[in-house]
């Protein structure tokens, strides 16, 4: 999600918000005709599936391009969240709110932060589509990782808190909860390097790059040895985490939509690649004084979350930032292609396009520094 300069400025500054609410993009909007919900099919379905749910309801769109819409369910007991697949001819497998839900519904049988999933709807016929309704979680979302409304004491533990729920997600046993099946255990790395290549090359009209045929022809054979699996979330970052009103604590985690079964380090890679990342193309780090502003560094980030998940080191480091600067990299270039072509759905496609020539050097920087 991205908020208008108003509530994302608000939100920097960590004031108090409702996540999926003030957070989501530039508020809320009356949806239009191809979004908008039957009230009264919604309503009579919360109250045959929703525990304490008082109708009558009303229904407003988050506004954004978020793939799968998002709704602030205002009813006569409170307020809640609902996600649903679009509207239309969909791709197969795309938009899976029932896996978001799944997972969500999972992970809280073991304490893990994430918002209560109410209810799962797989009949098409109350709003159109398939959907899920959630708790609306109260709290603050920081959209700029160097946390500029905390406290320089305080600024230490927000990033201790975020290390160690990631730690947390990879640290549960995936058949323990019933996600045994929630995706294709083993080689996770050379099958992601293989589908991405594969966008990248058949993909010409968004051009080619040195680097990234540099990556293309490298990466496989640098793969560690060894494997290891575990839930991955896929877009772990400060943005995309709700924090309590005025604790450095996660109170819960969003956007469940990339996860799957994967590799932990892959997954922590991406979050830990905060601090290489420039800030203009996703909350990052890069150029950030962490010293003056008392962030841990990328190794003292490291070691924490070595420790919360019983490993003495991660060996070939570099490779695992490398690969996920190679992966935005690519899904960057899909959008460029997709711009270009007048298919691509978000207003800032054109400049997020832009930032594929920049990933692919911050990947073969990574790759070039000693180990």
């Amino acid at each position: 999600m991205v908020a208008c300069e108003e509530d994302q400025a608000r939100l920097a500054k960590g004031e108090s918000v409702s996540a999926l609410d003030e957070a989501a993009n530039s508020g809320l909007v009356d949806p239009s005709d191809a979004h908008r919900l039957d009230d009264n099919a919604l309503s009579s379905w919360m109250t045959a599936n929703v525990e304490g749910f008082r109708g009558p309801l009303n229904a407003s769109k988050f506004r954004g391009g978020q793939s799968n819409p998002t709704y602030r369910i205002q009813s006569a007991d409170g307020v809640y969240v609902l996600r649903r697949k679009p509207p239309g001819p969909l791709v197969a497998g795309a938009h899976a709110v029932d896996r978001e839900a799944r997972v969500q519904r999972a992970l809280s049988q073991v304490g893990f932060p994430v918002a209560r999933i109410h209810g799962y709807c797989a009949d098409k016929s109350v709003i159109g589509s398939e959907f899920y309704v959630m708790q609306l979680v109260e709290g603050r979302i920081f959209w700029d990782a160097t946390f500029p409304g905390v406290s320089r004491e305080e600024r230490p533990s927000y990033f201790n808190a975020m290390c160690d729920v990631i730690a947390q997600l990879h640290s549960v046993d995936p058949a323990s909860i019933g996600l045994g099946d929630y995706g294709k255990p083993g080689s996770y790395f050379a099958r992601q390097i293989s589908r991405w290549t594969r966008q990248y090359q058949d993909d010409p009209e968004a051009g080619r790059d040195a680097n990234m045929d540099h990556l293309v022809r490298d990466l496989p054979g640098m793969i560690p040895a060894g494997d290891e699996v575990s839930i991955v979330h896929g877009d772990f970052r400060c943005d995309n985490l709700i924090f309590h009103a005025s604790e450095p604590r996660v109170i819960a985690v969003l956007d469940w939509e990339l996860s799957t079964l994967g590799h932990p380090l892959a997954d922590f890679a991406y979050h830990a690649m905060m601090y290489r990342m420039p800030p203009h193309i996703v909350a990052g780090l890069a150029g950030a004084d962490l010293a003056a502003l008392n962030i841990p560094g990328e190794a003292e980030y490291i070691d924490r979350y070595c420790r919360a998940t019983g490993r003495e080191v991660i060996a070939d480091w570099q490779f695992y930032v490398a690969f996920n600067f190679f992966r935005l990299a690519a899904i960057m270039h899909g959008i460029a292609g997709r711009a270009l072509r007048g298919t691509a759905s978000s207003a800032q496609a054109i400049e997020r396009g832009k930032a594929f020539p920049e990933l692919t050097a911050l990947a073969v920087r990574a790759l070039e520094e000693p180990s």
